[in-house]
């Protein structure tokens, strides 16, 4: 089975890839645990990824921080922006994003030493005695680390479920860093992303055997 070698791939700190389903992005991502993020993980999913560099929250820890879903602030808001508020995808899922943010002792916030550092401080302030003090202490928005909120896989079986669902049956928290693999002009093909994962000894898994597992 897969996961026993996924398992110990996250707790180690390493990367590995996630293929969602032919049948809703027909993506993959590279992913890793947050803990274990560093300004070089940082530069591999910029460079051989090359989607939005995200980092998924759990619902619970996202509620304890007390931040929202984007679409939710959008649409409590008085502004014109409601208009332009998405309530369903292409594919049909609510958008998973929240906030962007950076952490206060970033510069610019985009190089791979700020966003490891911010993300890297993050995952441990999720773990902390009082995390939504120091998340408000030391982190401000809009900044340039997307955070994506879990519904958990009963609800949406997109790659930010997925990355959490992982680290939860990992007994990691559910904190995960991930970015879309993109080709020319579009996702790169299931194929290719085998091959590359082969080449470079990256750990692949489909959502569906998360899924087997989960069931």
């Amino acid at each position: 089975m897969p996961f026993n070698n996924i398992r110990s791939t996250l707790k180690s700190g390493k990367v590995i890839a996630v293929y969602d389903s032919d049948d809703r992005e027909g993506e993959a991502d590279l992913m890793f645990h947050a803990s274990s993020v560093t300004p070089e993980k940082i530069e591999l999913l910029r460079k051989d990824a090359g989607g939005l560099i995200c980092l998924a929250v759990g619902g619970e820890l996202a509620e304890n921080l007390g931040i929202s879903f984007i679409s939710d602030i959008i649409e409590s808001s008085n502004s014109q922006l409601k208009q332009m508020n998405c309530k369903k995808t292409a594919y049909g899922d609510k958008p998973a994003f929240s906030i962007s943010i950076n952490h206060k002792n970033v510069y610019t916030g985009i190089t791979d030493n700020d966003r490891s550092l911010t993300i890297k401080r993050f995952s441990e302030i999720v773990q902390s005695n009082a995390p939504k003090k120091l998340f408000f202490d030391e982190f401000y928005s809009p900044g340039h680390v997307p955070l994506l909120i879990g519904s958990g896989i009963e609800k949406r079986k997109g790659h930010t479920e997925l990355s959490l669902e992982l680290a939860r049956m990992s007994g990691l928290p559910q904190t995960m860093v991930l970015c879309e693999m993109l080709g020319k002009g579009k996702a790169l093909s299931k194929e290719k992303v085998k091959e590359y994962c082969r080449r470079n000894e990256i750990e692949f898994i489909e959502g569906s055997e998360i899924y087997e597992i989960k069931c």
